[in-house]
């Protein structure tokens, strides 16, 4: 339980006091924040639209005239709500954080490059290598062959944040928490690899490009 520092009332954790409407920033998780349910699966709009709701209710310049503990109120509710709506509205970030509510961490799956991206892997990273060294009759070729390969990793991509997306789906109904664990983590993974990959071929064509 938790006192308004505003109505003294006690009551459970929650952005905003039951009684009488103002800010009450206690710690509380990322949906509960935006007065949403457990569930990975979220609707973007409804969350979009509860995010401005909530944020014109606990905004610090409504409380300017009001007291110490209150203004203080405002800014760390403000502050949750914005961290809960940018994690939420972003699926890998929502999936990383949906791991640390459950105890688990990423990295303890994510020490090596996962199997099934590891020829893709090796290929992009000697296309880069080869590309870094090559001459400028060879350049522009080289980076035609890595701007082709980028396309197929925007397709792995896509693909990936599916697969995410399903994954999510499944959390919704019974199912092996477990093993639905273990797939989180996997389709994550792939993600981190991908987006690095995606990273360095796009800083590769801009240089070429400079060069």
């Amino acid at each position: 339980m938790i006192e308004c520092p505003s109505c003294g009332r006690q009551q459970e954790p929650s952005l905003i006091c039951a009684e009488c409407g103002l800010p009450l920033a206690a710690p509380i998780d990322y949906f509960s924040a935006l007065g949403l349910p457990r569930k990975l699966t979220i609707e973007l709009d409804a969350l979009e639209r509860r995010y401005h709701e909530l944020s014109r209710k606990i905004h610090p310049d409504r409380f300017a005239s009001k007291g110490p503990k209150v203004r203080d109120a405002s800014l760390r509710a403000t502050a949750t709500l914005t961290r809960s709506y940018r994690t939420l509205r972003d699926p890998v970030a929502r999936g990383l954080y949906w791991l640390e509510l459950n105890g688990e961490k990423l990295a303890e799956n994510n020490k090596r490059v996962p199997p099934e991206l590891a020829e893709l892997v090796f290929e992009v990273q000697e296309q880069l290598a080869e590309m870094q060294l090559a001459d400028p009759e060879e350049a522009h070729e080289r980076a035609t062959e890595i701007t082709a390969r980028r396309v197929e990793l925007q397709f792995k991509m896509d693909e990936a944040l599916a697969e995410l997306d399903q994954n999510f789906a499944k959390w919704d109904q019974p199912a092996d928490q477990k093993s639905l664990t273990a797939e989180l983590k996997t389709i994550l993974s792939n993600v981190a690899y991908l987006r690095t990959l995606i990273r360095d071929v796009d800083r590769a064509l801009e240089n070429s490009k400079a060069a």
